[in-house]
């Protein structure tokens, strides 16, 4: 079974500044038919204004997973971890028993886009921690690279809980298949691009859940770009 949520549905915060998509229930945006996906707590995709970007404020007891599409992420933390996270660089964050950060447009005249990713842990009051990773576009090309993983394999990030989160680009008419074992899920997030999902069409913005299929296909109708997050 695949239930597409299309971009246009999403839930849309604009400010000044920011002008972000909520593929999940956030904030003051309530949708109780999109509360989340098994673990997965919220997709945000956020475009900030250059030089501005989120003051420091506090989070706990959730993994927090940070994709840079394009332009400089400037973060800081109360770990003392400061980075500039680039595009394909991924970051993550165990807030655990508390943390405090700030997430800033590192430019004065670039956007910056970037992909919030919640996951709920499997356990609470985890020590906070800080990891970051670039995962080129090389090795993420026409292939499924694992980007986050609950053991940290093959160089991916670690993430305290059940879930394997993969990165794909692919150029046109090229395909790939996923096999998912029985009782595991999916959520498939598409970030540029469009293509077919088990023959579904999906688009730009568009999302997908996917429970009760041995297999995922996803066929590029252009250059694209997607997310796949398997979960208990």
């Amino acid at each position: 079974m695949i239930t597409i949520r299309p971009a246009g549905k999403r839930l849309h915060t604009r400010i000044g500044w920011l002008d972000s998509r909520h593929t999940f229930t956030f904030g003051e945006h309530i949708d109780p038919r999109n509360m989340g996906f098994r673990a997965l707590r919220a997709i945000n995709e956020d475009r900030v204004a250059p030089g501005h970007g989120f003051g420091t404020h506090p989070h706990r007891d959730m993994e927090i997973l940070s994709y840079v599409v394009a332009g400089t992420l400037r973060h800081e933390d109360s770990l003392g971890a400061g980075s500039m996270v680039k595009p394909g660089d991924f970051q993550r964050v165990t807030a655990g028993t508390g943390v405090l950060h700030g997430e800033f447009n590192a430019s004065d005249r670039e956007p910056l886009h970037v992909l919030h990713i919640w996951v709920t842990p499997q356990r609470q009051r985890l020590p906070p921690s800080y990891e970051r990773r670039a995962f080129p576009a090389s090795s993420r090309l026409d292939r499924l690279a694992l980007i986050a993983s609950c053991d940290g394999r093959d160089g991916s990030l670690t993430i305290h809980q059940d879930v394997a989160i993969y990165s794909a680009l692919l150029g046109p008419c090229r395909k790939i298949a996923y096999p998912l074992a029985d009782g595991r899920h999916a959520w498939v997030q598409v970030i540029r691009g469009a293509g077919q999902l088990n023959g579904r069409d999906l688009r730009c913005g568009d999302g997908a859940a996917v429970s009760d299929e041995s297999v995922i296909e996803w066929r590029a109708m252009t250059d694209s770009e997607t997310l796949f997050v398997d979960v208990a």
